[in-house]
């Protein structure tokens, strides 16, 4: 099978009732998806398939092809972060950081949807993902920045000149 993982092609030979989640994590070496509960639960194994959230401990990994697969590590580099995990480092979003990476997809997808969120909105938006450590609380405040920061980030590509860099 052929899977497109954060923009890059992946060709591999596997069982077809191997999980998504073990794929990204054992044959990719893609480890920022987690696995917690195993169930759909939690929310640690959540990825973006087509842009929208997933559960990848709930997918089988030939199901996922002809889809663009997005992990955490395709939403930033270590030069640049994207705006949610700028925005988790900025709110002190994470403690132990085991659900964190469901989280940033999570919230990546939601802000793409929503770019102006109230807070009750960002409530929501998070409710599918557990997390045993913050509270939440600064989870909130990271959606509401990274949303500030991707609208910036809009905002100020849209004000350049044609042709002139961002």
């Amino acid at each position: 099978m052929t899977l497109r993982v954060n923009g890059v092609e992946h060709t591999r030979t596997v069982e077809p009732r191997r999980l998504l989640s073990d794929f990204l994590r054992h044959d990719l070496r893609l480890t920022g998806t987690h696995v917690g509960c195993e169930h759909g639960v939690c929310g640690a194994c959540t990825v973006l398939v087509d842009g929208d959230p997933m559960r990848s401990c709930l997918m089988f990994a030939v199901s996922a092809q002809e889809h663009e697969i997005t992990t955490t590590e395709g939403l930033g580099t270590q030069d640049a972060m994207g705006p949610v995990q700028q925005a988790f480092v900025e709110c002190h979003g994470l403690q132990c950081g085991f659900c964190t990476p469901g989280f940033v997809t999570t919230i990546t997808a939601f802000i793409e949807e929503n770019p102006d969120p109230t807070i009750d909105e960002a409530r929501e938006a998070i409710s599918g993902n557990l997390c045993r450590c913050t509270g939440y609380q600064n989870i909130c405040k990271a959606v509401l920045r990274a949303a500030e920061i991707k609208r910036e980030g809009t905002e100020g590509a849209m004000a350049a000149e044609p042709g002139e860099p961002v």
